[in-house]
């Protein structure tokens, strides 16, 4: 009864959901008002398939990420998100977990920013949300599951990645990856996903393993605001990378821009105009 409830829930709320408010492109013949099963599907990273299995109440046991990712791709209120989880079967995320939550300040700056590459990572530095521009420009990162989805992961087993970095810059970008969580992990004591991650870190990672081991992991040189990416389509581009930390809901905001009238901003645009094609159904 509870995953029924919890399919015609989703159903009702999709319904409801302006294309336009999410970024949907609205085409000339279209007749629903709300969002398209595979629409919502694509915001909230999960296949149309599986949503329909949920919607319909055949699916039983969504995860907590899976909620959260419905949850912000749906723009739910606090008491609406908190619902949702119950309807699934989990308790709603406390103070004494790592907070996922985009709250709609938050989703109201990244909407005005639509066209910029921006990436939004939680304390634990596991994804929460990439733009359409940030895809296009690094590369998609929809299909991301797991631990995929953790820049600390990807970053001390060398995952493929666009940002080029000497060996020096890239060790020193590890160090301090790890140096933050575990800041994150002090914060966050009660966190069972928190200790399931750094516990899979180690014994997947020898390299984070010797760096969470390390009595000084955080090295003397800062991060350099310049990040190059070496793109596919338009080859380098060199951008400036912010990092905004959100403090009140511990989330990192990273904005790429250039500086307009430069041939790095020429490179940017292109790069964003073909790779948003492609991801356009």
């Amino acid at each position: 009864m509870q995953a029924w409830e919890f399919g015609r829930t989703v159903r009702r709320w999709r319904d409801r959901v302006s294309p336009e408010a999410v970024g949907v492109p609205v085409g000339t013949r279209r007749r629903a008002a709300g969002l398209r099963r595979e629409e919502l599907a694509a915001l909230a990273g999960i296949s149309a398939d599986y949503l329909t299995r949920l919607e319909q109440g055949r699916a039983t046991a969504p995860s907590a990420q899976v909620v959260e990712s419905l949850a912000r791709a749906l723009r739910l209120s606090d008491t609406e998100r908190d619902l949702l989880y119950r309807l699934a079967g989990h308790a709603a995320p406390g103070p004494d977990v790592v907070p996922t939550r985009l709250p709609p300040s938050v989703q109201r700056l990244l909407d005005r920013l639509s066209h910029t590459p921006v990436v939004v990572y939680d304390a634990s530095w596991t994804l929460v949300l990439a733009n359409a521009p940030y895809n296009a420009l690094m590369g998609d990162t929809t299909g991301w599951r797991g631990l995929e989805r953790n820049a600390v992961w990807r970053n001390v087993t060398r995952l493929k990645s666009r940002v080029v970095h000497t060996p020096r810059e890239q060790a020193e970008h590890e160090a301090r990856l790890v140096a933050d969580l575990r800041l994150t992990a002090a914060r966050y004591p009660s966190d069972r996903t928190l200790r399931h991650l750094i516990a899979d870190l180690v014994s997947g990672s020898p390299r984070f393993a010797q760096l969470w081991d390390a009595e000084t992991p955080q090295p003397g040189n800062g991060p350099s605001r310049h990040k190059t990416i070496e793109h596919p389509a338009v080859g380098r581009i060199t951008l400036e990378c912010d990092t905004l930390l959100v403090a009140l809901d511990d989330l990192r905001i990273s904005v790429y821009t250039a500086e307009p009238g430069t041939e790095d901003a020429d490179r940017l645009d292109l790069a964003v105009v073909l790779g948003t094609q492609a991801l356009t159904p």
